[in-house]
């Protein structure tokens, strides 16, 4: 199999792994929580909860494990995994009637998205691709917004044959199917092992010590946690808004919903085609301030035509949002922690996501309104903005990892 084929290969693992796992699971699990509240009684704060709980046991427990693992043994292993976590996550949501079982499945499914959600692919699609790496990734995370986009319509059209708990389990059956079969043989980097990118010389000790030692590490964290969490506190909410709060129907809320997802498509070539021409640091900036102008416009949903400017918008800003982290993580820090520092700012993330959509339904809860918890998103968003306004533009090589030998400068970069 020629370089090209085999890119091809990884390029389609990656677009099918995060088709099924973030865009059919995280993206479609939201939809079914009008559902909870309606027929089994739930606040908005506990059908939100799953997801808060499970990713704060999750992220800091796993999230630089998986990283760690990820650069040790490969990305293949722990994508297989976390797909059938995901997939047994969504059945067996599809099943439950309790919060306790609720709780359970939902940390199935942050697992599976720990494992074989954006981390492991990122890496995969880093060991085979270069100067192509913006376009690579914003091809495989067109995976994510094609799925978010397609499983609103697919939603309805399953809850109206065998209910919304039936959906629930095709879906989960769904994401084996689709994602498995290539994961399962794909090839995790060029020169075929598993590890670590070879390099001349054995790791330091301590490579991620220079990562944590600069300013550039927390202002990239505090960015993508920020704008993450106004990203997924918005998402979260959006078909609770929708259907009980605005009335519509199952199908409007659908409309909406892929929407944003089918806008987050554009969104996701457009990041990636940027990232390869532009500082990635200003691409990152554009993306976060889309978020920033995007949900305001939920406030002025008596506006004739405004909650379609906001889904536009929206899904622009959440198209290019997790792909362009590791593309600035890469550039500031090197490959060759990649897996490791991702570990980090993706446990951050899973923390800040988990949090925030908890946080605005709590709000919810106690005035009956979304405005007091969309002002509070807009302003974690303006935050992240801020913070990545701050970073360095990555003109010079990426800090190097070891201390070289004298006159062996050159071989220390990753």
């Amino acid at each position: 199999m020629s370089t090209r084929e085999a890119q091809a290969r990884v390029a389609a693992t990656s677009f099918l792994a995060l088709f099924a796992i973030v865009g059919l699971a995280l993206y479609g699990l939201p939809f079914f929580y009008d559902f909870m509240v309606r027929d089994f009684g739930w606040s908005r704060a506990q059908v939100t909860s799953g997801n808060a709980i499970s990713k704060l046991l999750v992220g800091p427990l796993f999230g630089f494990v998986a990283g760690w693992l990820v650069d040790r043994f490969g990305p293949r292993r722990l994508m297989v995994a976390g797909i059938l976590m995901a997939g047994i996550a969504l059945v067996g949501l599809g099943m439950i009637h309790t919060l306790a079982g609720f709780y359970l499945f939902y940390l199935f499914n942050a697992l599976g998205n720990v494992c074989g959600g954006p981390l492991p692919n990122q890496v995969l699609l880093s060991r085979w691709f270069t100067a192509a790496r913006g376009r690579a990734m914003g091809f495989a995370y067109l995976g994510i917004g094609l799925g978010g986009a397609l499983v609103p319509m697919l939603a309805v059209w399953l809850i109206e044959r065998v209910g919304w708990q039936g959906a629930l389990q095709v879906l989960g059956a769904l994401i084996i199917v689709v994602a498995l079969p290539l994961a399962l043989v794909v090839k995790e980097s060029p020169d075929g092992s598993a590890g670590r990118t070879p390099s001349p010389e054995p790791p330091a000790p301590n490579p991620l010590g220079p990562v944590f030692r600069t300013p550039a590490f927390y202002l990239l964290l505090l960015g993508s946690m920020c704008s993450i969490a106004a990203v997924g506190g918005t998402n979260q909410h959006l078909k609770l808004f929708l259907s009980l709060d605005h009335g519509y129907s199952q199908a409007g809320a659908a409309q909406i919903a892929s929407l944003v997802l089918a806008s987050s498509l554009v969104g996701r070539l457009g990041a990636g085609w940027l990232a390869d021409r532009f500082a990635k640091k200003y691409v990152m900036l554009l993306i976060y301030l889309l978020v920033v102008s995007a949900i305001p416009l939920l406030l002025l949903t008596g506006a004739r035509g405004t909650i379609y400017l906001f889904a536009v918008v929206f899904g622009l800003g959440l198209g290019g949002e997790y792909m362009v982290i590791p593309l600035m993580a890469g550039e500031l820090f090197g490959v060759r922690v990649l897996g490791r520092t991702m570990g980090v700012v993706l446990t951050g993330d899973g923390i800040a996501e988990a949090v925030a959509p908890w946080v605005v339904g709590r709000m919810h809860d106690a005035s009956g309104s979304y405005t007091n918890g969309f002002l509070a998103l807009i302003g974690c968003a303006l935050t992240g903005a801020i913070a990545v306004a701050l970073l360095p533009r990555a003109s010079s090589p990426p800090i190097p990892l070891s201390v070289p030998e004298r006159g062996d400068a050159a071989r220390v970069r990753p």
